[in-house]
């Protein structure tokens, strides 16, 4: 699973983990987040996330 990163703030949202302080479930993957999601910590939208591979994911 891939981490998404703020590219604004750093903050890095992990789909396994999800966001429950914000009302995400865990294993809510980032592409169905909802269209208004914003970064928790600085409001940046989706748009400025960028894909972080996981290191389980460069072994593949």
């Amino acid at each position: 699973m891939a981490v998404y990163v703020c590219a604004l703030c750093g903050y890095e949202y992990d789909p396994k983990n999800g966001d429950p302080e914000n009302g995400i479930e865990e294993g809510t993957e980032f592409e169905d987040l909802p269209e208004g999601f914003e970064c928790p910590l600085c409001g940046a939208s989706k748009e400025d996330f960028e894909r972080q591979n996981s290191e389980s994911e460069d072994e593949e």
